[in-house]
C-alpha cells in the first residue's frame, strides 16, 4: 500500500479509502444491499490487512448503523490511532447550522465509539445557513479536540472557494479534502472545483470512482441486488449510457493492452489525474485486491488522451 498526506494536514492516509455506505442495517430503508455487522467486519478486516487505513462513513448512512458497524469492526481489529476515520454531516435536521453540527458530531462519535474524528466532512453546501456560522462551528470542533481536520463534498467551485475564504479571513480551520463525484464517465468538476482544490493543495478523495461498477465490466448492468435497486446510481449514469458506454469500451481496450482489469485502469487514470485516495465502496473483499493492483500501473500520456477523448459534457450530479 502507498500513503499520502491529506492535503495540508499531517494526516497520512492510504491511497484507497473504504466507503462505508455498503455497511448498515437494510431495515433502515436506505439500501437493501448493505452488509450486516459480521459481513462488514470481514470487509474491513481485509482492507486493514492490505494496509488500507482510511474509512469514510456518514451520520445518515443506514440511519447511523454504518457508523456503528464501522466502530465495532475497528475496535475488534486495530488500535484507534492506526486508522483515519471520516464521517459526514448535512442530511440531518438543521443541515449545517451551529446547533446541528454540535448535535450531530456527538451522535457520530457515540456511534463510532471514539472520542474524536480524524476528518469531519460537510456532505453538501447549505444554502440556508450563513457560511460564517458553519465554518465557525466546524472550527470549534477542532479547537475542542473532537475533530482533527475538516473536509467538504460535492458542491460548486465558487461555494467551496467562499467557504475557504471565510476560514482564512477569520482564522478558522480550512478544509483539507474534497470528496466529489469524479470518474471517467463524469468529469464536470475539472472545470472549476478541481483546479481550486489543486491551487489550495486540497486532497481529492472522489466517490464513485468506478461509476457504480460501470467502469469495471463490459456489462452496463448486472443482475445483482445492488445493480437492480441502486436508484441513485441509475439516475446518475443510465441517462447517458449511449455516449458513455463508448468510454467503457476504451477502458476495456486499454485493460487488455496492459494485461490488467478494467477496475485497475479506471483507478490508475484517477491517480494520473492527481487524486489522493478514491473511495471504494465494496460488498466483497476481493474488490480491494483488484483495486490495489492499480498502484502498479502507470498509464502513458497517449492512453490517458485515448480514455478521455470521447467525453461529452454532462448535467451536474452531486452539487445540490
Amino acid at each position: 500500500m502507498e500513503y499520502v498526506k491529506l492535503g495540508n494536514s499531517d494526516i497520512q492516509v492510504s491511497r484507497f479509502c473504504v466507503g462505508c455506505m455498503s455497511f448498515g442495517d437494510p431495515a433502515s430503508k436506505m439500501h437493501d444491499w448493505t452488509l450486516n455487522p459480521e459481513e462488514s467486519e470481514t470487509i474491513i478486516r481485509h482492507a486493514l490487512d492490505l494496509g488500507i487505513n482510511f474509512f469514510d462513513t456518514a451520520n445518515t448512512y443506514s440511519a447511523g448503523t454504518s457508523e456503528e458497524y464501522l466502530g465495532r469492526a475497528i475496535r475488534n481489529n486495530v488500535s484507534r490511532d492506526k486508522v483515519v476515520l471520516a464521517s459526514k454531516v448535512y442530511f440531518n435536521e438543521g443541515h449545517l447550522s451551529q446547533e446541528a453540527i454540535q448535535r450531530e458530531i456527538d451522535g457520530t462519535l457515540k456511534r463510532l465509539g471514539t472520542d474524536y474524528l480524524d476528518l469531519y466532512i460537510i456532505h453538501r453546501f447549505d444554502y440556508g445557513t450563513p457560511i460564517e456560522e458553519t465554518m465557525e462551528s466546524l472550527n470549534s470542533l477542532v479547537r475542542a479536540g473532537k475533530v482533527r481536520a475538516l473536509g467538504a463534498s460535492a458542491m460548486y467551485g465558487y461555494q467551496f472557494y467562499n467557504m475557504q475564504l471565510a476560514a482564512e479571513r477569520n482564522g478558522w480551520t480550512p478544509f483539507v479534502s474534497m470528496q466529489n463525484h469524479y470518474n471517467l464517465l463524469y468529469r464536470e468538476d475539472e472545470r472549476e472545483l478541481i483546479p481550486i482544490c489543486n491551487q489550495q493543495n486540497v486532497a481529492c478523495t472522489p466517490y464513485s470512482p468506478l461509476a457504480a461498477g460501470r467502469l469495471s465490466r463490459l456489462e452496463w448492468k448486472t443482475d445483482t441486488n445492488r445493480s437492480r435497486t441502486d436508484i441513485t446510481a441509475i439516475s446518475k449514469y443510465d441517462g447517458t449510457q449511449e455516449t458513455d458506454y463508448k468510454i467503457v469500451l476504451r477502458v476495456n481496450e486499454i485493460a487488455e493492452k496492459y494485461g490488467v482489469t478494467m477496475t485497475q485502469i479506471a483507478l490508475a487514470w484517477q491517480f494520473a489525474k492527481g487524486v489522493a485516495a478514491p473511495i471504494i465502496g465494496a460488498t466483497k473483499a476481493q474488490y480491494f485486491d483488484d483495486a490495489a493492483g492499480a498502484l502498479d500501473i502507470r498509464l502513458a500520456d497517449d492512453d490517458l488522451s485515448y480514455l478521455e477523448e470521447l467525453y461529452v459534457p454532462h448535467r451536474v450530479v452531486g452539487a445540490l
